[in-house]
């Protein structure tokens, strides 16, 4: 008896399908990476914040306090409990503004990523499966993209465009666009001569579906590295584009905004500056460290034994 409940016990602990042990298995592999947990943990706990906002912000966003103006922190001579991260020239809450703005910047990761990367991925499909012309035409068009320091080609493509929200999160999408398109590439490419690729080729499997159904599943891996990467650096070139006044506009608590409107009191009211400095700071080490532990977990070549 003792021995067939240990069995059932050891049994009950291992995943049974193959969806839970691939799970388990990734698990494994991103929670040997210590900075990857912290990172997803801060992470979870910004889109939290961004989620509930409404019931953590101590105040609205743009709610103005005239008696308040460029209060200092709670912890610091001056400062008021009511404002633990002090006001900004208008008397606005920063704590609040940054609890809000959370929701405008992984709005914008998000929005940005999911463009650049279905746009990215059809175009790298295209590109590795059909070669020839195609391939040519799409690379060279997406080499002249990265010719462009990122930040300058997305200026240029506001300033075309229109200064707003919506217009920055067109413009960083298509500039992250190529890297998606060449990885994608890349991958096809080493894909496409596989044997189970000819084999569906044999069987009379149609274009379409040897690139989405066949070969596209496989390259998903580096996919998602990107993907997480490209998060972090649409957070950074929004709140640079925010900062230059050509990305959401005032009174919009987007951390680039408030930092653009609060850069005149860098001297003498240094918290309203340094607070969403350091908030940019957070959310993209987070992100940068979920990335490290999802390649160190989906690349076979990185998993440590």
């Amino acid at each position: 008896m003792t021995d067939q409940t240990a069995g059932e016990t050891t049994a009950a602990t291992v995943p049974s399908g193959p969806k839970q042990r691939a799970f388990a298995e990734f698990w494994h592999y991103y929670s040997m990476n210590t900075g990857a947990v912290i990172g997803l943990v801060v992470f979870t706990l910004l889109v939290l914040m961004a989620i509930f906002a409404p019931l953590v912000a101590p105040h609205l966003p743009d709610e103005q306090y005239r008696d308040a103006l460029l209060t200092p922190p709670a912890w610091q001579d001056g400062g008021k409990s009511a404002f633990l991260l002090g006001t900004d020239a208008v008397g606005r809450d920063i704590l609040s503004r940054l609890i809000y703005g959370a929701r405008y910047s992984l709005f914008i990761g998000l929005i940005v990523v999911v463009f650049a990367l279905s746009s990215g991925v059809v175009l790298g499909v295209l590109a590795g499966y059909f070669r020839g012309w195609v391939d040519a035409l799409i690379m060279r068009v997406m080499d002249i993209i990265l010719a462009f320091p990122s930040l300058l080609l997305a200026l240029v493509l506001v300033a075309i465009l229109g200064p707003g929200l919506f217009n920055a999160m067109l413009a960083i999408a298509l500039v992250l666009q190529p890297h998606f398109a060449r990885l994608t590439r890349a991958a096809v490419m080493a894909e496409k001569n596989r044997e189970y690729v000819v084999s569906a080729k044999v069987a009379g499997a149609s274009h379409w579906r040897m690139m989405l159904v066949t070969i596209l599943p496989n390259c998903v891996a580096p996919l998602i590295v990107q993907a997480t990467m490209s998060f972090s650096n649409a957070i950074l070139e929004a709140a640079a584009l925010g900062f230059l006044g050509m990305g959401a506009q005032p009174p919009t608590p987007e951390w680039g905004t408030m930092l653009a409107s609060a850069r005149e009191f860098i001297l003498r009211a240094p918290w309203v500056v340094t607070f969403p400095g350091l908030a940019i700071l957070i959310t993209v080490l987070a992100i940068n460290l979920i990335g490290d532990g999802l390649r160190d977990a989906l690349d076979p070549k990185l998993k440590r034994s």
